[in-house]
């Protein structure tokens, strides 16, 4: 069984705009509804990894939908809000300015410290994951390979939950567009 965790390709929005807490706030919201930046194309090497699929899994967000829909044309396309991002809240830090990288990381800190006001938290999310899990490898059972084109944080605690039922792993999940990890188990 072989499982592909695809990030998403770049979003049609600026990527390190400096900003305040409130600001971070509505780029997160931006963020969201960003769709795949005009021109941006998934790597060769990628479109020939994932050639044969006739199906992949997505997140609902434009971003993951239309990078899945490019990386496989002619793939179903089987969208689930089961594999949208790990959400992230601006902490209110006043007079504090940075790019927003700076404050993801920030906010992701603060997420596991904590801090989630009104979003879900690090508990829900990682049994959302486990969920997640289960789908992808009900799928690759069936057919003995499965792709999910989603989001870096969220991809990375599904492949911990792989990890965790005797997947080997190859590639290692880091925050570049179309970055893609390979999970692999003997059924």
């Amino acid at each position: 069984m072989r499982i592909f965790l695809i990030r998403h390709g770049q979003p049609h929005i600026a990527l390190s705009p400096r900003t305040r807490h409130a600001g971070f706030g509505d780029y997160i919201d931006a963020y969201e509804e960003a769709g795949l930046s005009p021109g941006t194309l998934p790597p060769a090497e990628l479109r020939d990894l994932v050639r044969e699929l006739d199906h992949v899994f997505t997140s609902p967000r434009p971003r993951s939908r239309q990078s899945a829909a490019a990386l496989m044309p002619q793939a179903e396309l089987i969208a689930d809000p089961l594999f949208v991002e790990a959400p992230l809240a601006s902490p209110r830090i006043p007079f504090l300015n940075m790019r927003v990288p700076a404050w993801a990381v920030m906010s992701r800190i603060l997420w596991h410290a904590g801090f989630h006001p009104g979003i879900e938290n690090p508990r829900d999310a990682k049994a959302r994951a486990v969920r997640a899990a289960d789908i992808l490898i009900a799928r690759a059972q069936k057919t003995g390979v499965t792709a999910l084109v989603a989001h870096g944080y969220f991809n990375w605690m599904i492949g911990r939950q792989l990890l965790r039922r005797g997947f080997s792993r190859t590639g290692s999940h880091q925050a570049r567009y179309w970055n893609t990890v390979i999970y692999e188990r003997k059924p």
